[in-house]
């Protein structure tokens, strides 16, 4: 009796198996794909795909919630749909559709929260874009800064996982230098605590304090102020940064000290008016800069 039951349940599980691993629907052609993250920090997913008289298919976000979705043709209309695996993965089938049709739903909390800084590790396998509320205007993707400016959002071109930082309100320190008769602000934006900083004209440096490790820290300036390229150094070492034109004359250096210390900028560009030191060192020293990955672009 034993081994009937025994081989009952091995016939069962060779035929459950196929059946809930089973697509409904070829895949779709999707015209577009979302994620929106609003005021609060909801996120909504919005995908777009092409019409079709047969059945298809297309794979959800990781944490969509099963109760929010809802699918619909262009004029409103609502569709019938099946939704297969739930879980922290998922897909939505579509019977059939003349017109395009569009498929929302919101996805459970996926932020870590650091302070002021909220992230988000999220992925896809194909081209998928995140728009961002009007109060955003800087992002961390991959760690590597970008400024959102008049566009609202990224896209991932091709698809894969992206880690997103942004912080919920932008922890801003403003220091005026003045440089000759001109004056400048320097803007520094972290949640680290920031001491003693200094411009030095002779040098055409920059230097400060942070008391944190691993926390962003943002430079917003103009290059007639400081020129590039640039070596900075975090405790006399140099460390990698990213840089990112804000518009014209107007940079972002962004770095993420893995330690507390001093963190020197040291710009290049105006070399007779430099410390002979500096120049020396240059002949040695390999900017460390990180470029943004070429698959990402803003829309």
């Amino acid at each position: 009796m034993n081994k009937i039951i025994f081989l009952s349940l091995m016939i069962f599980a060779l035929i459950a198996v196929p059946i809930a691993n089973a697509q409904l629907g070829a895949p779709a052609y999707q015209k577009s794909t979302h994620l929106i993250i609003d005021e609060l920090n909801n996120i909504e997913a919005k995908h777009v795909i092409g019409f079709s008289n047969d059945p298809v298919m297309i794979n959800l976000f990781e944490g969509a919630i099963p109760e929010s979705i809802t699918v619909t043709n262009e004029d409103g209309k609502e569709l019938e749909f099946a939704i297969v695996g739930m879980g922290d993965y998922g897909s939505v089938t579509i019977f059939s559709a003349d017109k395009n049709t569009i498929i929302k739903y919101n996805l459970k909390d996926m932020f870590w929260y650091s302070d002021n800084l909220l992230t988000l590790n999220v992925g896809y396998p194909k081209t998928f874009g995140i728009l961002f509320s009007e109060k955003i205007d800087q992002i961390f993707l991959n760690d590597q800064i970008i400024q959102l400016g008049d566009k609202k959002g990224i896209s991932i071109n091709n698809g894969g996982y992206v880690n997103v930082d942004y912080y919920s309100e932008m922890p801003k320190i403003i220091q005026e230098v003045q440089w000759k008769e001109d004056k400048f602000n320097v803007e520094i934006i972290t949640d680290s605590k920031i001491d003693e900083f200094n411009f030095d004209q002779e040098s055409k440096s920059i230097s400060f304090q942070v008391n944190e490790k691993n926390k962003f820290v943002t430079i917003n300036m103009e290059e007639k102020l400081l020129g590039g390229p640039y070596v900075i150094l975090l405790n006399d070492e140099q460390i990698k940064y990213s840089k990112y034109s804000i518009k014209e004359n107007h940079i972002s250096l962004s770095m993420k000290p893995e330690s507390p210390g001093q963190i020197t900028i040291i710009g290049t560009t105006v070399i007779p008016e430099f410390s002979m030191f500096i120049p020396l060192i240059m002949g040695f020293v390999i900017i460390l800069t990180v470029p943004l990955m070429r698959k990402v672009s803003l829309h």
